[in-house]
């Protein structure tokens, strides 16, 4: 399965898009009530980097997104 573009309300401090604080879901505004953990993966080959967040929605569930800092987009992984 890809990856889904997704459209996200974010904190943005000095490196732009740092934290994000809810995001948009088909059509659905899901308010982020807790980041569980946050890591940052790069390509070897390419040295891209992705922003990446396990978070909480406001309605329970939890979901992985990231930001792919080379297209300036953020992103939620379907695993």
């Amino acid at each position: 399965m890809t990856d889904e573009r997704i459209n996200v309300i974010a904190y943005s401090g000095y490196r732009g898009d740092e934290k994000p604080k809810a995001f948009i879901l088909h059509n659905e505004k899901i308010e982020i009530v807790q980041i569980l953990s946050m890591w940052i993966e790069e390509g070897l080959k390419d040295g891209t980097r992705k922003r990446s967040f396990k978070v909480k929605g406001n309605n329970g569930y939890e979901y992985k997104i990231y930001y792919y800092e080379k297209v300036g987009e953020w992103f939620l992984t379907r695993d």
